[in-house]
């Protein structure tokens, strides 16, 4: 239901909108296309994306779907390799709870025919790879485009969905607490959404809302994540009064190629899975001298080595060999990568492939439990976004997909477990006290100040200074942001920025709590690890525990 409330004041009109709808769904990538799905043949749902619907991190994704599918592994060894990889940090239910459902998460993309790579000969029918820190072959994958595959397939049962409206270019401005309306007992109402190509505001109203916006790559100026990683999810939900944890852990991807017309292109840890060798300049292998895995190692201890590395001997990148094997092999297992490659004039059957590490993943977020619900009532968190505790201090490669499924669909059916109560009416977004922005420059300097100094203060190798000059930047950043916002309209590039900042100071101040190193943090003032491993928990000024059920 749509209501049109024309708000006029002496300089300019303002109209404003209310949608009406059972799930508002804000992000468009795995973790928000499968929850639309597993909800739309009972619901009426709104799907908010910032971006064309095919556009998220999820796409992205070239490795696979870590899952127990093969006699050989076991439910055991998968949990194994993900409390390895996460160095004592991932929660034992949120981890069990993942792996044993990742048989079903699979058996339903195949069921909506998402074209994973088949290898007949075989008992399941489908080839498996391996990635770093596995111990089996467990991932199942769509040739080296896996997110692609995935997010096509759901996007075309999504378009189809009669019960689906999707908003495209809409970007979520903050969520709407019940308090607001006098209702607090209601928890989070729904969220004000700015229409980016129309350039008004939008009031959702929904009986549940469900945070699958992804990660915040972009708080870093080298990411293998699309424009749209800009932590979004994490900062509203931070704004609203929900906990978050362990947002230090940010996992730098160890091979990104490095070249200059090469814009956030990943080489696939499967590339490393089937044999390819990381180099220095001059041909030497280095991994083998960091750990006995090489470079099956887990992706924190590859980058950091890559790291090393590369100030060691004063180099731009190394590199990652896979030219050994044969050519016509390497064109259909990565097929895609070989292409892009090639456009580039690297040609990856006879020659190695430039890379370096860049940020990549966020494995902490919004505390949530096991059914995707954070700690106010009604309101969801899931994928990235999401901090469950699976994936401790460092992700295990190819988890993060599962996680997307596995924990949208609980948090499916914790929905349509929800009786049924009236769609609240919500007030009108107020830019009564505000003016068109006279100086957009401002927005672009933060945002390229932020980024620089969250990579030179809060990479891969971190110190108590870098991290105390990354917090002195950032405080000055957000009260400038603050006055900004504050004054002026909102705009798409604001919105990102406001939410950047927000994040980039919960990932300094956890990382300054984390007196030791563990996985991806690694201090050089704290170069040892505690016995006792423990979460870094941030509770927001508006925090209140929440009832139980």
């Amino acid at each position: 239901m749509l209501y049109y409330v024309p708000l006029i004041f002496s300089w300019h009109l303002i109209v404003t909108s209310q949608h009406q709808y059972d799930v508002l769904i804000l992000g468009s990538g795995a973790a928000g296309l499968a929850i639309a799905l597993s909800l739309a043949d009972h619901l009426k749902v709104a799907l908010v994306t910032k971006r064309a619907l095919a556009d998220s991190a999820s796409a992205l994704a070239q490795g696979g779907i870590a899952a127990v599918l093969d006699i050989t592994d076991s439910i055991e060894a998968h949990i194994h390799d993900t409390f390895d990889a996460g160095a004592g940090l991932c929660d034992p239910d949120a981890t069990r709870y993942t792996v044993e459902h990742s048989r079903e998460a699979i058996d339903w993309l195949i069921r909506r025919g998402v074209p994973f790579t088949r290898e007949e000969d075989t008992e399941l029918g489908f080839h498996l790879t391996r990635e770093g820190g596995h111990s089996h072959r467990r991932i199942i994958h769509a040739a080296d485009a896996t997110g692609a595959a995935v997010q096509t397939t759901l996007s075309e049962a999504v378009l189809a969905h009669p019960n689906i409206d999707i908003h495209e270019y809409h970007i979520a401005i903050d969520l709407i607490s019940g308090e607001r309306i006098g209702q607090p007992e209601l928890g989070c109402v729904g969220a004000y959404v700015l229409d980016i190509k129309n350039d008004y505001v939008i009031s959702f109203a929904a009986r549940s809302t469900v945070l699958a916006t992804g990660g915040a790559g972009k708080v870093y100026l080298y990411t293998t994540n699309p424009d749209i990683a800009t932590g979004d999810g994490i900062a509203m939900a931070w704004r609203a009064g929900c906990r978050v944890r362990n947002m230090e852990f940010i996992q730098f991807h160890p091979t990104c190629l490095y070249h200059p017309q090469a814009k956030s292109f990943l080489i696939s840890e499967a590339v490393r899975g089937e044999g390819g060798l990381l180099k220095l300049p001059n041909g030497k292998r280095f991994m083998p001298a960091h750990d006995a895995r090489a470079e099956l190692a887990p992706r924190d201890i590859v980058a950091r080595a890559i790291d090393f590395e590369m100030k060691k001997h004063g180099i731009d990148c190394v590199y990652l060999d896979i030219s050994h094997k044969p050519a016509d092999w390497l064109r259909v297992h990565f097929p895609n990568i070989h292409a892009h490659c090639l456009e580039l004039g690297i040609d990856i059957t006879q020659e190695p492939i430039p890379v370096v590490p860049a940020a990549h993943y966020s494995c902490g977020g919004v505390i949530t439990d096991l059914a995707a619900r954070t700690d106010i009532p009604n309101l969801y968190a899931v994928g990235e976004t999401a901090g469950t505790g699976l994936h401790g201090a460092n992700r295990l490669a190819s988890n993060s997909l599962l996680e997307c499924l596995v924990f949208g669909e609980a948090a499916a059916r914790d929905i349509l477990t929800r009786p049924s109560a009236p769609i609240p009416s919500l007030p009108t977004w107020d830019e009564s006290r505000v003016t068109d922005a006279d100086e957009e420059v401002v927005i672009a300097h933060n945002w390229a100040e932020l980024r620089q100094a969250m990579w030179d203060y809060v990479g891969i190798v971190r110190t108590n200074k870098r991290l105390q000059r990354a917090r002195h930047r950032i405080r000055l950043l957000a009260r400038e942001i603050d006055e900004f916002y504050s004054n002026f309209r909102v705009s798409n590039d604001l919105i990102e920025l406001r939410n950047l900042v927000v994040t980039a100071g919960l990932i300094v101040h956890c990382a300054l709590l984390r007196r030791e190193s563990r996985g991806l943090h690694y201090s050089h003032d704290y170069p040892g690890t505690l016995p006792r491993a423990r979460n870094t928990v941030l509770r927001p000024p508006r925090f209140k525990s929440r009832p139980p059920g």
